[in-house]
């Protein structure tokens, strides 16, 4: 394995304990702060041109940048409608680079299955068990605020897994 290659999966690698942190503070808050978007952001771009230089390819780059771009123009009218929140939105525009354009199809799936149950979670809180995860979930339903940044964090955390399972294997 190359030294480009591994400081690549090193950046993706930090990039896990930040979604992580991302994901709870969303829960806690309903807030997504700027400077763990924009750190995020350095980790997927560095990740990004360490891979490009090594290919000798900027493909995956220019896919990611215009997946990003994409989920912004797209998602920015439902944040002037007030139906999304700005951190998410923000977020989303950023996930393409943390986890290149080689793993967008695995994470668009990963992400409607989450946020299917986020949904299913927050809509019907009495099918979770008793206790104060209950009672905070129903919190959420009674304000209308769903946590959108918990299951694009996990649909990220769990598609960067898979691309360092990936290149593990086939660099061994």
């Amino acid at each position: 394995m190359s030294p480009l290659l591994a400081v690549s999966l090193l950046f993706k690698a930090l990039a896990i304990p930040l979604l992580a942190r991302i994901a709870w503070t969303d829960f806690k808050t309903q807030k997504i702060s700027n400077p763990e978007v924009l750190l995020l952001f350095c980790l997927g771009v560095g990740s990004l041109q360490l891979i490009s230089v090594q290919a000798g390819s900027w493909w995956d780059m220019g896919l990611s940048a215009i997946a990003g771009l994409l989920l912004f123009v797209v998602l920015f009218p439902l944040w002037a409608l007030r139906k999304l929140g700005a951190g998410d939105v923000k977020l989303m525009a950023i996930i393409p680079f943390v986890i290149g354009g080689t793993g967008l199809a695995f994470f668009s799936i990963l992400l409607l299955l989450f946020a299917l149950a986020t949904a299913a979670i927050i809509r019907f809180p009495f099918m979770l068990p008793e206790g104060a995860f209950r009672i905070y979930v129903q919190h959420l339903d009674r304000k209308g605020v769903v946590p959108f940044g918990v299951p694009i964090s996990f649909a990220a955390i769990c598609t960067i897994v898979l691309v360092l399972t990936n290149s593990v294997y086939a660099h061994v």
